[in-house]
């Protein structure tokens, strides 16, 4: 056998021990509890209400005859609605195993590619007879919808759909309705094998474990054959007798290489910076709709909403989150697609220096400064005072907390970040914003 074969069994062997301990890890886990039924509690009602996220009002412009969306003969009405969204094309993630509602049409051939902002995805597949657009309400959290791809010029509109849920509702969403970031372990033919195993995916979660089932380009793309430490670009098969057997990234090279004659793609890239961008944004707003969805339901059933054992639990969870506790480290610098990073900052204000929260590193870890633009979402905006001064408290604790678990917080890091919520954040409380909140670890 030579070196490249041997290297693909080692690979092989150590993604199938992880995929099988995750397996049972996966048969233990039990959801949390949650007070109601989410899509029809009183304080919720997500089927009923009136979504307000920007595709609901998108939807409005159109069908007042205020814009109108015109089709493309190359990819439809997907160009229009990334500019209509302001949604920038350097996104472009490519996934191709067959998962979402119209996962027929996807593959390694025919990948399902995403684009993405601060609020929205929209799924664009060659072929498919329908756009797929979630789109993160702050009031239900993400509401999902489709557009015709055959719709006439200018008669093209957003219809919402509620079926969704039966996948977008789920332990993998916190079980609110949420973003959906996994890794799968699929077929040569993009079908996923739930049997060994799948992964919830976040900026916590170490990158050998992350993007199966994606493409994953730029230069993260290893040499033909040779996996480069995560589960991206590669299929399995299974063996007869000795089980599962890890296949080359050949779907990828095969990707890279089609004819481009008629390609209906906007591009041949999937950057691991947008991706793990995605990984960190996707999971951040479904935990901010998860707190949410505690404190009004608390409210509605006259509990005292600070001191409800969830919402403080989620507090936590969400301040350490925002400032990237156990956030998984590069084991190798990373270039980003040229326009991505340009676009990511410019979700952020900056601070009288010039400073960004959504400034990238990508040497080391995701950002420059280790705390989450989505304090400036929508989202995060849109929680009760109360609680959101209880995170912004929670925060600057662990910024003047000394202990192990914030070690990856230099005293720079801890200074700098006060800095930027000081300067951009305008409702940061008081005695937070005066600066007599110390930062320097104790």
């Amino acid at each position: 056998m030579n070196a490249a074969g041997r290297a693909r069994m080692s690979f092989g062997t150590a993604v199938l021990a992880f995929a099988v301990a995750l397996s049972a890890a996966v048969r233990g886990q039990v959801p949390a509890p949650f007070p109601g039924t989410l899509d029809d509690h009183p304080a919720i009602r997500y089927s009923d209400r009136t979504p307000s996220d920007r595709v609901a009002r998108l939807n409005d412009e159109l069908i007042a005859g205020r814009l109108a969306l015109t089709p493309d003969s190359k990819t439809g009405y997907l160009v229009p609605v990334l500019e209509a969204l302001d949604i920038p094309v350097q996104s472009q993630l490519l996934v191709f195993s067959k998962t979402g509602v119209q996962r027929d049409h996807t593959g390694p051939a025919n990948p399902r590619a995403l684009y993405y902002n601060g609020s929205v995805v929209v799924a664009y597949i060659p072929g498919a007879e329908a756009l797929e657009i979630a789109s993160h309400d702050p009031q239900l959290g993400v509401v999902f919808y489709v557009i015709p791809q055959a719709a006439p010029a200018g008669t093209a509109r957003f219809a919402r759909r509620t079926t969704c849920l039966s996948c977008h509702l789920s332990a993998s969403t916190l079980e609110v309705p949420g973003f959906l970031d996994r890794s799968n372990m699929v077929g040569e033919d993009g079908q996923v094998m739930p049997a060994l195993g799948s992964f919830t995916v976040n900026h916590q979660t170490p990158h050998t474990e992350r993007w199966g089932g994606w493409f994953v380009t730029g230069n993260a793309t290893a040499p033909p054959y040779g996996p480069l430490g995560h589960l991206g670009n590669i299929t399995v098969t299974s063996h007869p007798t000795s089980g599962p057997v890890i296949m080359s990234d050949q779907v990828l090279i095969q990707w890279l290489n089609r004819p481009l004659e008629h390609d209906r793609y906007l591009s041949s890239e999937s950057d691991l910076a947008a991706l793990m961008t995605f990984d960190h944004q996707a999971y951040g707003l479904n935990l901010i709709t998860r707190l949410h969805y505690e404190a009004r339901i608390a409210a509605a059933e006259s509990r005292p909403v600070l001191s409800t054992p969830e919402v403080d639990q989620r507090v936590r969870e969400l301040a350490e989150y925002m400032l990237f506790v156990g956030e998984a480290q590069l084991a190798f610098e990373v270039t980003p697609r040229k326009g991505f990073a340009e676009a990511l900052a410019g979700r952020a204000p900056k601070d009288r220096r010039g400073r960004s929260l959504a400034e990238m590193d990508l040497r080391t870890r995701l950002l420059k400064y280790s705390c989450s633009y989505l304090v400036y979402s929508d989202a995060f905006s849109a929680l009760p005072a109360e609680v959101k001064h209880a995170v912004y408290r929670q925060m600057f604790a662990i910024l003047g907390d000394a202990s192990p678990r914030y070690a990856h917080l230099s005293l720079a890091d801890r200074r700098d970040i006060a800095d930027i919520l000081r300067d951009t954040v305008r409702d940061l409380p008081p005695d937070l914003l005066s600066g007599s909140r110390t930062v320097v670890p104790q």
